[in-house]
């Protein structure tokens, strides 16, 4: 069994395999984020690290334009032709060419509002969207185009799928309105509504900036796999629990800035049975977001080869 048929086997087949699937992900240097550099990069860590898909980090910057100051300003977001997002399809064409044959390929995709974001300083979005959301949402639906437009590239290049990143309803950003649910989860739907038909798409529920009190605003979004903390208020869920609240498989179970970024190589490793341990049949160890990029790839290697190895030794 190659690594795409163990990956699709967790969503196609009713039999739980001996061999769990695992993957992690980092930011590369600035040198390695475009051309053939970033290509080569990304095969290096894949192959090294024996994970079980390749994720294409998304290094493009959001284009330089004056600061938007005021919600009436969102009118004037910068809109993105396919031409801008040339450096990123060429290292996606890249690597559909080396890699899909062996392993699924999968696009990192930020939200519309993620984008948005990096528009208004000092988090003027959110204070925009409090303000005065109708006119904030022209600035997202210039976003969520954006998106669409980086989406129907990587699509054509050959990309097997996305790992779809959502922010905006963390319990600290808008407690006690329904700005989520009204201006942004619709412009997450729309990007998902041209992903959903792909091979492979992962919900990532991203607590990169916060966490969440609640993930049932999310149980609706669609997605092959769920990823998120397994950190929910005070409480912390089981990886098997999580499969169960979204009924598809689950990805994760290691905190990103945890015992996988800093601890020994026992340490991880005991750390990635006692997760193993409490996972669904349908599982992919991996952490809850993007492991800091200074965490050593032999970390990485090691938690990897135990999900590999770990229902195996147990037969």
């Amino acid at each position: 069994m190659n690594k795409r048929d163990a990956v699709l086997g967790l969503i196609h087949s009713k039999t739980p395999s001996e061999y769990v699937p695992a993957a992690f992900f980092m930011h590369f240097d600035r040198t390695c984020h475009q051309g053939q550099a970033a290509i080569d990069k990304h095969l290096e860590f894949f192959r090294y690290t024996g994970m079980d898909f390749v994720k294409i980090q998304y290094e493009q910057a959001v284009p330089s334009v004056a600061p938007i100051q005021k919600p009436q300003d969102w009118a004037n977001a910068p809109r993105c032709s396919e031409q801008f997002f040339e450096p990123t399809i060429g290292v996606v064409k890249g690597l559909v060419a080396a890699a899909k044959d062996e392993a699924l390929v999968i696009m990192t995709v930020y939200s519309p509002f993620m984008w948005a974001k990096h528009l208004a300083p000092d988090g003027g979005l959110a204070e925009h969207l409090k303000e005065d959301p109708g006119a904030v949402s022209k600035g997202l639906e210039i976003m969520t185009d954006n998106v669409l437009t980086l989406v129907r590239a990587c699509k054509r290049a050959g990309v097997d799928g996305f790992y779809t990143s959502s922010q905006g309803g963390e319990s600290f950003r808008f407690p006690g309105s329904d700005i989520f649910r009204r201006y942004i989860k619709p412009t997450d739907l729309t990007v998902w509504d041209e992903i959903k038909s792909c091979t492979f798409n992962i919900l990532h529920i991203c607590d990169y900036e916060g966490g969440y009190e609640d993930l049932t605003p999310f149980l609706d979004y669609p997605g092959h796999v769920v990823n998120c903390s397994l950190k929910l208020g005070s409480r912390t869920l089981t990886p098997k629990a999580v499969s169960q609240m979204f009924g598809r498989p689950f990805m994760g179970g290691m905190e990103r800035k945890g015992v996988i970024a800093t601890g020994s190589l026992n340490e991880i490793r005991q750390a990635a049975e006692d997760v193993l341990a409490q996972s669904p049949d349908a599982f992919i160890l991996a952490a809850d977001c993007t492991v800091p990029s200074d965490t050593p790839w032999d970390n990485l290697k090691t938690a990897i080869d135990t999900a590999h190895h770990y229902r195996m030794r147990r037969a």
